[in-house]
Formats: C-alpha cells, structure tokens, sequence
C-alpha cells in the first residue's frame, strides 16, 4: 500500500494481519503461473505477504516495492535470498527485464489515476503473464461515510478538504473490460468478509491503519486525538460491539489477468 499523503505505521496495519492477509492469499491463489522468473509484488507494504510468494515460488526473484520509508524499513527484515524490496513510486514503476508475475494487493485505490496505469503494467508482463490484484469496495460503508462527514463537518473542512476521496475505485467488471480488451484472459469477482474483529473500539483500531492514514498524518497530535474521539464515538453505533467481538463487513474486489496476445 502507498500514498504520498500518508505517513505509515507498519505495527498499526499489522495489528489485524492475520484479516487483512485473507484477501492476498484469495487473490495469489488464482495466480496459476508455474515457475515464473520474476515476481514484482507492487504496494508491498511490510513484507510478510510478499514473503508468501518466495515460498509459493522458490525460483523466483520477487522483489517488493512501495512508496512508504516506513514499510520498506519494516519489509527489509524478510529479505533474503532471491527476495528484495526496494522504495518506488508505484505510478512511476516500470520494469528492465519482462516480468512474469505482477501482484499489487490493496494498493491501487491510493494512486488517482490508476486504471490509466493497467494497460502499462501488462505491457510489462513477458507472453503468458499474470496480472492480479485486489482493491477495497467498501467506500459507501459507514467506515467511510462517517469519515467524510466528519472531515466535512464545519470543525475540520478547513484543514481536511480534499484528503478523502468519495470512490476511488472501479466495479468489478470495469476492469474485467478493460483488460480483456487489451488481450488478456480475465477472472474478475467480488467478495465480502464478515470480520470478526476483536478488543475495544476494534473498527477504529482497524481504520487507524489504513483509511484514517492521510487524516492522521495531516492533523497535530492533539487535534488527531480530538479526531478519533469524534469520528470514533460514530464508528461505535455503526458497529457495536458484541460478546463475540465487532463484525466488520470487508468487501473486495479482485481481477486476474493472463496476458495471451
């Protein structure tokens, strides 16, 4: 994952590891490339999910790459063998060498623009080549409703405007016929976790990862501690919390692409 907003906390986003992996392990999975050469797993993030793929593909050179100093720190603990990562801008990303294999897992919706990149990277893709990822559905759910609304609240609009965005993504669909027609085999779907997320004001804690990145980073401590109070005290009705912990619906949208021609 990647922004130029945003200052990354690779401990937050890990706190819910074990959820937010689901999604990668879904998408990689209909990746039937048998011995690639080369994997470039793009918004790489930590590193523990790219870490999977040198186990999946043990002959590859896969080398992770994201914009944020944070998480490549982070990922560099994973290096080793024919695993690198390295710091990039993912809209400025452009390969040497054909790829076989490139992933980019929850991070697309972050770069405006994106679908324009698609044709790009399969360009980058060697015959027979794979193309998947994987971005978040979910920005009319109340996770995100509530945090436009209290950005453009009269207290924060000032310092706030702009640094959501109302729908930065695709339909599934879209970018099946975006790609297919740029000759590819296509598998394009959707799904919809039922998270099951544990401890006190467990939506927030998850947010505090990922969406809520550009605001924290924008904000002065304090004024992001009156933030959270404001925004989280919202997320509390929209998601109460259960003996069995806060169900969090998580829908994503997934496209894998196979260069044929």
């Amino acid at each position: 994952m990647s922004t130029s907003v945003a200052t990354w906390d690779p401990e937050q986003y890990g706190r819910f590891g074990d959820e937010r992996g689901r999604a990668f392990f879904e998408l990689v999975s209909r990746v039937h490339a048998a011995e690639p050469g080369s994997v470039v797993d793009l918004g790489c993030g930590s590193g523990e999910l790219t870490a999977s793929l040198a186990e999946r593909w043990s002959g590859a050179v896969i080398e992770g790459i994201d914009s944020s100093p944070q998480m490549i720190a982070a990922a560099e603990a994973h290096a080793t063998g024919g695993l690198r990562f390295s710091l990039g801008d993912l809209a400025d990303w452009r390969p040497g060498p054909p790829v076989d294999v490139i992933i980019s897992n929850a991070a697309l919706h972050w770069i405006p623009g994106h679908r324009e990149l698609l044709p790009r990277w399969l360009k980058a893709l060697g015959p027979g080549g794979w193309l998947a990822f994987q971005v978040p559905g979910n920005f009319g759910e109340p996770s995100h409703t509530l945090l436009r609304e209290v950005c453009a609240s009269p207290r924060w609009r000032d310092r706030l405007a702009g640094v959501t965005r109302l729908d930065p993504v695709a339909e599934p669909g879209d970018y099946l016929e975006l790609l297919a027609s740029r000759g590819c085999r296509v598998d394009s779907w959707e799904t919809t976790y039922l998270q099951v997320l544990q401890g006190d004001d467990a939506v927030l804690e998850w947010v505090k990862g990922t969406t809520l990145r550009p605001v924290l980073s924008t904000l002065e401590a304090a004024d992001g501690t009156e933030f959270l109070r404001e925004y989280g005290a919202r997320l509390r009705e929209a998601y109460p919390a259960r003996p069995h912990g806060t169900v969090f619906p998580f829908r994503r949208m997934f496209v894998v692409a196979q260069r044929i021609r």
